[in-house]
């Protein structure tokens, strides 16, 4: 089992786009035709809702100042944009182990390293899927499989400008939820090139 291909695909990057990218990925590592990939990126401003179609965490859904799609992974609203890294796994787990919650838990770990390295201590916390600082919720995850090919992934909030849109919704479907970034924690502005970097390595750890 071999590490995973990195692409960086950059920022501002359309919803739509992506998830008709990932599709084709899938497809394509389906067929055997490429090997297993991770995508990083930034969104242009976008909310999503995932198989639940349950709404009400979009609160005043129709009033939201960007865009709402409906996609195939699990989990409730969630908003992505600028500020914050988003990673996409193409991974076929008949390759590793066929268990989507370890796929799960993986990807949590691979996060919880990089924060690490950064000086913050995050954790899981019981019966919640994503990465938590304290009681402040840092990462969000949220996963799709078709024929044990995976697909979505991740969102780190990185940037404190990635957090303002949260205000609007009810993130995750958790009431009361407060969310946070890496330069909230740490207090200092950081560059979306040096976390690549550092959940690059942590990712290649985690799933070599």
């Amino acid at each position: 089992m071999s590490s995973p291909i990195f692409q960086d695909l950059g920022a501002d990057l359309d919803f739509q786009e992506i998830w008709d990218l990932q599709e084709d990925l899938v497809q394509r590592r389906r067929d055997q035709k490429i090997e297993d990939i991770i995508l990083l990126l930034e969104h242009a401003p976008v909310y999503t809702i995932g198989r639940t179609r349950d709404k009400t965490s979009l609160r005043a859904h129709k009033h939201l100042p960007h865009p709402v799609v409906e996609i195939n992974r699990g989990g409730q609203g969630t908003f992505h944009g600028p500020g914050q890294l988003v990673g996409y796994a193409i991974l076929d787990l008949t390759q590793r182990i066929k268990d989507l919650h370890i796929h799960l838990r993986n990807l949590e770990e691979a996060i919880i390293i990089s924060l690490g390295i950064l000086g913050i201590t995050a954790i899981r916390r019981k019966g919640q899927t994503g990465v938590w600082v304290e009681d402040r919720k840092i990462a969000s995850l949220g996963v799709g499989v078709r024929s044990w090919v995976t697909l979505h992934g991740f969102a780190l909030n990185v940037q404190e400008i990635s957090l303002a849109p949260f205000q609007m919704i009810t993130p995750c479907g958790i009431d009361g939820v407060t969310m946070t970034s890496v330069e909230s924690e740490i207090n200092q502005t950081v560059s979306m090139k040096e976390i690549k970097i550092i959940m690059t390595e942590s990712l290649q750890k985690v799933f070599c």
